[in-house]
């Protein structure tokens, strides 16, 4: 059975955001080290790809995913 995948879109201040304050301003983490739990385990996508770097620079356009949640994040640039 496949899970669904929910896309929401998340507004940046450009040019850009790190990771792991990513998943602390989309609510997906309460803090800076379940943050770094989340991504150092591997269960953050970027793009595709898995990403364990917490610091990894995240510019509007990119996609974020979080695969266990069903949830992918699109980040678009905050006017």
């Amino acid at each position: 059975m496949e899970t669904e995948t929910r896309t929401e879109t998340i507004a940046v201040r450009p040019p850009f955001i790190k990771l792991d304050s990513l998943l602390k301003f989309a609510g997906l983490t309460e803090t800076g080290g379940d943050a770094k739990t989340v991504i150092t385990g591997g269960r953050v996508t970027v793009n595709g790809e898995v990403c364990t770097q917490r610091g990894k620079k995240i510019f509007p356009g990119d996609k974020v995913g979080v695969p266990e949640m069903g949830l992918s994040l699109e980040v678009v640039a905050k006017e």
